[in-house]
Parts: structure tokens; sequence; C-alpha cells
């Protein structure tokens, strides 16, 4: 294949199993990496020496400029997740002023095609247990996270551009979970589990297996299909189910003990005071208990139509895999 491929976000979860399915279909792949980034361990360095790797940011529009040449086709996975107050400036300058700059480069460059990885936040969030499809209209209310609102934000941004002739897709992946650094992210929740959670919450919400999400990623960019948006969700389960399907995983005693919206409430509230004094991220966040609670499945019938003979991983059977090699590095800097 002589297209090459350009990855932003290339050393965070999703974007090094997206460069890992480029590159076994044998995509020339170009990725960039932010300078205080660490490679991602749990991709082979067989895999990653095939890349291209370039340092730079894509708040710097000169940048991503040299970083588009000899360019065919953009991958957009580079984003801040955070439900922390204090990385809102952050996540909001990188979600939506970054999605602008790769965008609008993408179109002086004529790049060929452009996919962006989005979120099922962006389309909105439910407490009354609502289904959210493509159809779903964004909605301000005060179930949305900020983060909601920057990938809010920054699809416009992309919409905006194939208004202006960029052939571009997006997807909107629920909760990504596999296989990954269990201190950051969605893998946090394995971490959690492993070390003996006794809590759950109430409520329901859609969720999808990291490589699922590299392989749709990289089959919808093989396609024509432009002006579009896909849900990408294997299962909509409660969080309860969740954790003790992981908690099963790692031959850990089920959560027993259901919080409820006030504990929540008293919980992030001390969680804040603690990391005022300690300097450390708060473990759970207003906006974090906010997303506990609700209560949101996503259907995913059109993505399945589209891709003839895409399966998505059974939830179950993704958590088992991953909960193994989770089990596997931790042997191995034990022993």
């Amino acid at each position: 294949m002589s297209s090459k491929v350009l990855v932003t976000g290339g050393t965070g979860f999703l974007g090094a199993y997206i460069i890992k399915e480029l590159v076994e279909k044998g995509y020339a792949v170009k990725a960039i990496r932010r300078e205080r980034s660490r490679m991602p361990f749990y991709i082979s360095s067989s895999i990653l020496e095939k890349v291209e790797w370039i340092e730079g940011d894509i708040l710097d529009v000169i940048f991503l400029e040299e970083a588009m040449e000899d360019v065919d086709t953009v991958i957009h996975s580079a984003a801040v997740v955070s439900f922390s107050p204090k990385n809102r400036h952050e996540m909001y300058q990188v979600n939506v002023e970054g999605t602008a700059n790769v965008v609008n480069i993408a179109l002086e460059q004529n790049i060929r095609r452009l996919v962006y990885i989005s979120s099922v936040a962006a389309l909105g969030r439910t407490l009354q247990g609502q289904s959210v499809s493509e159809m779903s209209k964004w909605e301000n209310n005060k179930s949305n996270t900020h983060y909601a609102k920057s990938k809010h934000k920054a699809e416009l941004e992309v919409w905006r551009a194939i208004g202006e002739g960029l052939d571009a897709v997006i997807l909107n992946p629920a909760t990504i979970l596999g296989y990954g650094d269990w201190n950051t992210g969605s893998s946090a929740i394995f971490k959690s589990v492993y070390k003996g959670f006794d809590w759950y919450s109430p409520g329901k919400n859609g969720f999808v297996a990291v490589e699922d999400v590299a392989r749709a990623t990289v089959l919808l960019m093989e396609t024509d299909i432009t002006e579009q948006r896909f849900i990408i969700a294997g299962d909509n389960w409660t969080f309860k189910q969740l954790l003790d399907t992981m908690a099963e995983g790692f031959g850990r005693p089920h959560p027993k003990k259901q919080t409820t919206p006030s504990m929540m409430g008293i919980a992030w509230r001390w969680e804040k005071i603690k990391s005022f004094f300690t300097g450390h991220s708060p473990v759970l966040t207003k906006e974090s208990a906010k997303v506990a609670h609700s209560n949101t499945t996503f259907e995913n019938a059109k993505i399945l139509q589209t891709l003839q003979g895409f399966r998505f991983t059974p939830l179950n059977e993704a958590i088992d895999h991953a909960c193994k090699k989770y089990l596997a590095q931790v042997s191995s800097k034990t022993n």
C-alpha cells in the first residue's frame, strides 16, 4: 500500500491500538507524540519500530503543516479526557482548538481523507435511561460533563470542515476497555477492581473493547463514507455487571455496597479537599460521580449494518482477556 496515514495521539490508549491495526494491515504510518509522552508498553516494539514518530503538538499549526506533508489520510485521535477542573483549560484547548487546527491544515494540504475519533459523550448523556443513536441531538443540560462539551465543540469543527470540502467520517466510541496503562483513563477501572473495590454505582453505560474500536476505525477509513457518524459500542452494561466481571477475571470478591447520590456528593467533596493538600488529582470528581449515576444506553445497529461482517467482541470475553494480561504484568514485576 502506497498511502501514508498520520495518527494524532499515537501514544494514547486508542491511538496505539489504531497504529497496531494499521501496521498489521500494511500501511505506512506516521504518528505524532508529545514531548512528555511515553511509548505504549502494551504494544509490541516490533509494531512501534515500523512507525515514523514525530514529536510535536497539535496546537502548533506550523508543526502540523510539516506533519501532514506526504500524508494521504489523517486519523485524529489526540484528546484530553478528564473530569477534573484543573485539567479543564487544557482539555478545551486540545480537544477544540487542536481539532480546529487539524481540520484546517487538512483542508490546506488537500488531505484525501480524515477520520475523527470523537466520543458518545458528544451525543449527550441521559439521566432517565433513554437510548442514544446517531440521530440523537445534542442538548445543553446538567447531565453533560465538560469533557462532553469539549468533544461536542470539537465535532462542530469537523462538521464545518466537511462543509468546506473535507472528506471525513466521525466515530463515537463508548467507554473503551482493554489492556493498557491501568494508571490512566478508563483502564484505571481494572486497577481499582484488582486492588479490591467494594462499591458500585447504580448507573448504566455503553462499553467497547479497544481492539474493536481500532478495527472499526481502519475499516471506516478504507471506505468512501463521508459526512456521517458512527456509534462504536459493544454492550450496554450496568456498572455493577462491569465490576463483577472484572472481579471474576482477577479472582477478587464482587463489590457489595451500592452508592447513593448523596454519598457520592460527600465522597467527591472529600476528594477535592484531599487533593488540595496532596497535590494529586482527585480519584473522584463531581463530574465523574455524575457519570457513574447516569443511565444511558447506546445503539450500534448503524455500524453493524454498514461494515458487513464486522462484529463486536462480547464484553465478558474482552474483559477476561484484559484481566489475564494485567495479571501477567503484575506477575512479571513481582518475580
